[in-house]
């Protein structure tokens, strides 16, 4: 049987971290829930989330997490090494559960690598008019 009407997914909007959008939270403290943190901000629309893998020992690390990352539409920016630091982003819509997954896998990529992971941060474009 067909279906007369099939609904599309409606296009995320990609952002780039390019450092042009304010970060609308932080979740740095692994001991405060992803729920906890993410209450009471609007997120049905995409954001572009950043995570922070510091202390990463050496190129070969860092080619390993770009590689693994990029399988799931992140991209990696380094910010600073050797050792390195790097800020693996992506746009998505993000929800509490999606964020406690996300959360643990770089933790445990970080440590598989020979790093550690800082948290992340979200961010979108101000929603308020420009006048």
């Amino acid at each position: 049987m067909r279906w007369p009407f099939r609904r599309r997914a409606a296009p995320v909007v990609a952002y780039e971290d390019d450092g042009t959008l304010p970060v609308l939270l932080e979740a740095r403290d692994p001991a405060v829930a992803d729920s906890a943190v993410l209450a009471g901000h609007d997120l049905d629309a995409p954001v572009l989330v950043r995570h922070l893998l510091t202390g990463l020992p050496d190129d070969a690390a860092v080619e390993r997490a770009r590689e693994l990352l990029g399988q799931d539409g992140y991209r990696l920016t380094v910010l600073e090494g050797p050792p390195y630091d790097v800020r693996a982003w992506r746009t998505q819509v993000l929800t509490p559960m999606a964020a406690s997954q996300e959360r643990s896998r770089m933790a445990g990529l970080a440590q598989r690598l020979g790093g550690d992971v800082h948290g992340y941060d979200v961010c979108r474009p101000d929603p308020s008019p420009q006048d």
